[in-house]
């Protein structure tokens, strides 16, 4: 498993940290995927020194097919996990692990279908052949959410997806699942092709993607630890994006060496571009930004899908005591 560590002695915590001298805090912060773009602002934070000057001698844990990260979490063997809103089910478990902060305002998971197909937006994906998906988002996902908010999805439409955008390209009414940032950039390299791109977040399928979790205990014991870490996270995305991520970049690769320059660009444009990090209260709130409306409206509509069950106690799934505070928001371009 690899993994990128940036270890830099005791250093004066300047900005919303004071002026203290503090002895740097060993984080080790587990992702949910092989190295990208994705994960650029926390190897930002790490390659610019940012968690540094927080105090903070994080460590990244690369993620991957394998890797059981959200295990050791919940464990307690790692300090922080990225994930997406899967805090409502550990609440419904009964396990205490919370989000802290939502690094992506939208959901980057997108729709894809051929150029030449006669798609116009999600409803009429309908007439599709085949939707080629995962299990998760079969089961769990935006499948149910699709089915419970558009007419005429059966789930005869199914068809696994195995990351081979093969049988995809094959069939012209064929309809594939992806992320914005990283499946269009594949299918035109493999097809020459641009193929239509549904961001079912444009079309009101509205988790926050990438949020920070930790445990609950952590929360309750070292909330300051945990808001310097959120802060210095929000610093290293605003810097990843509109900074030089050269570094950061280099550190990607060297965690993930099929990871190319060109993937690496197209991601971080499609985060820009559909504005996947800094939107909605993103924009005037920080990077990160959480609301409880937001968590509430997402809980009701999947449980409305089926895909949760009612009655869970949602205020044990988040906490939004850390985010909203505008952190680092000068630094997005203008």
């Amino acid at each position: 498993m690899s993994i990128v560590k940036l270890t830099i002695a005791a250093t004066m915590v300047v900005g919303a940290c004071g002026s203290t001298a503090l002895a740097q805090d060993k984080v080790i912060f587990g992702t949910n995927w092989l190295a990208q773009a994705e994960h650029g602002g926390f190897y930002q934070a790490v390659a610019d020194g940012t968690y540094a000057r927080y105090g903070l001698d994080v460590t990244i844990r690369q993620g991957g097919p394998q890797a059981p990260n959200r295990q050791l979490l919940i464990a307690g063997q790692i300090d922080f996990y990225i994930g997406g809103m899967t805090t409502i089910d550990a609440a419904a478990e009964g396990i205490p692990i919370v989000s802290v902060a939502a690094i992506f305002q939208k959901d980057p998971q997108v729709l894809l279908a051929h150029p030449d197909a006669p798609f116009t937006d999600v409803a009429s994906l309908n007439g599709a052949s085949k939707i080629i998906m995962g299990k998760d988002t079969f089961f769990a996902g935006y499948w149910p959410w699709i089915k419970s908010t558009f007419e005429g999805f059966s789930d005869d439409l199914y068809e696994p997806y195995t990351f081979n955008p093969a049988p995809f390209l094959a069939d012209p009414m064929a309809v594939q699942q992806g992320y914005v940032t990283s499946e269009p950039y594949e299918i035109e390299k493999q097809a020459g092709w641009e193929p239509k791109v549904f961001l079912l977040a444009d079309y009101g399928y509205q988790p926050y993607s990438t949020t920070i979790q930790t445990s609950q205990k952590l929360v309750e014991e070292n909330p300051d630890l945990v808001q310097r870490f959120v802060d210095a996270t929000a610093i290293g995305w605003y810097n990843y994006l509109y900074g030089d991520n050269a570094d950061a970049n280099a550190l990607i690769r060297q965690d993930n060496p099929d990871m190319t320059d060109g993937q690496i660009a197209f991601g971080v444009e499609k985060l820009k571009e559909y504005g996947i990090v800094v939107s909605g209260e993103a924009e005037t709130q920080g990077i990160g930004c959480m609301t409880d409306a937001r968590w509430s409206e997402f809980y009701t509509e999947m449980t409305e899908a089926g895909v949760y069950q009612p009655g869970i106690e949602l205020t044990k799934a988040y906490t939004t005591q850390f985010t909203c505070k505008g952190v680092g928001v000068e630094l997005a371009a203008q």
